[in-house]
């Protein structure tokens, strides 16, 4: 079991679920729009947010972003301590750092001082883009200078009398990245960040972050995620909610599932199925519900049938089914209205 490590009121590590993360796309010196986004990645299932602080500019809104936020907020910091110690100063919940590029060891020490002053804890980040030089030894995996690199980090925060903090080490490469997470769990027992750096489109990057994510915390191994995406941060929530839930790592909640099509099928059911979900995410449900949404009848009631209600169509007739038994016959142009009643009465 990991430490537990407190990041606002979310706990990570000890005995507290995988918590989901998100960063903000705004410009953090407008505090309305990045307050705005927040409140929309939280109703999404955002449970941290993290905002960049690139300049000087960024910090005084962070005072009122704080206050205004429906879940705890972490500034993220290249480069520059005084920012990281302003950050801190406007009452963020936690910072985000990769030493390596903070600079000398005063400077990381005054960030550690501070932080430990305000009682906020410190992700070290490690990514493989920006490993230093003096890390970069022949004969290594970048796995294992990723490590070796985080190791040396934790023991200065640790000589510093430091150890509110938590870990990453990220790369692009899905596989790097398991292979540097793997290798750091087994060495220490600080709470860890997982995630793919970089992963790239909503498409590619929800492949890139299941895969490295998703084996990892299968393993055991994760406390808390952000799936990077080139995308709305709306659609990064949504992906690390649907990893959890895979792995039962969540309350299932609403889940919709729906049969390939093939030549069985006589209906647009790509549509349909889209059509659906716009409906039902409209009615914002707090249920645990499995929702089936089949081509034919051959995918209807008997393959879904640990669906807790259904659709299957035929050429003519939509078929509605609770656990695998027929309820009703409809037509299908008000097959879907039809369904989403019988939802929400469940």
């Amino acid at each position: 079991m990991k430490r537990e490590v407190f990041v606002g009121n979310v706990g990570i590590g000890g005995d507290h679920p995988v918590s989901i993360q998100s960063m903000t796309t705004t410009d953090t010196s407008n505090a309305e729009s990045t307050i705005d986004q927040i409140r929309q990645l939280y109703i999404a299932g955002c449970e941290i947010i993290r905002v960049a602080v690139p300049d000087q500019d960024s910090i005084s809104p962070l005072k009122k972003i704080k206050s205004e936020s429906p879940i705890p907020v972490i500034a993220d910091i290249h480069f520059n301590p005084n920012l990281a110690m302003g950050a801190i100063d406007a009452g963020v919940d936690g910072i985000r750092i990769n030493p390596g590029n903070i600079g000398s060891k005063e400077k990381l020490g005054r960030i550690i001082k501070s932080a430990a002053d305000h009682n906020i804890s410190i992700r070290i980040g490690v990514n493989s883009g920006s490993i230093e030089k003096k890390y970069l030894i022949q004969g290594k995996t970048r796995a294992e200078m990723m490590v070796n690199s985080a190791l040396d980090k934790i023991k200065f925060f640790e000589d510093s009398d430091f150890s509110n903090i938590k870990l990453s080490l990220k790369s692009s490469d899905v596989m790097e990245t398991i292979d540097a997470y793997r290798k750091i769990d087994r060495v220490c027992d600080y709470p860890l960040h997982l995630g793919i750096t970089e992963a790239g489109t909503l498409f590619s990057g929800t492949i890139k972050s299941s895969i490295g994510i998703g084996s990892l915390l299968a393993a055991g191994i994760g406390n808390t995620i952000r799936v990077s995406l080139t995308d709305d941060p709306i659609e990064e929530v949504k992906v690390a909610v649907e990893i959890l839930k895979v792995l039962g790592l969540r309350e299932r909640g609403i889940e919709v599932v729906s049969c390939p099509t093939c030549a069985r099928v006589s209906v647009d059911l790509i549509n349909i199925v889209k059509a659906f979900e716009e409906k039902l995410g409209k009615l914002k449900l707090n249920k645990n519900i499995k929702i089936a949404i089949m081509g034919c009848e051959v995918n209807g009631p008997g393959e879904a049938k640990e669906a807790d209600i259904g659709i299957a169509f035929s050429k003519s007739k939509a078929y509605l089914f609770r656990k695998g038994k027929m309820i009703e016959k409809l037509d299908p142009a008000n097959s879907l209205d039809r369904l989403l009643e019988i939802i929400r009465n469940i």
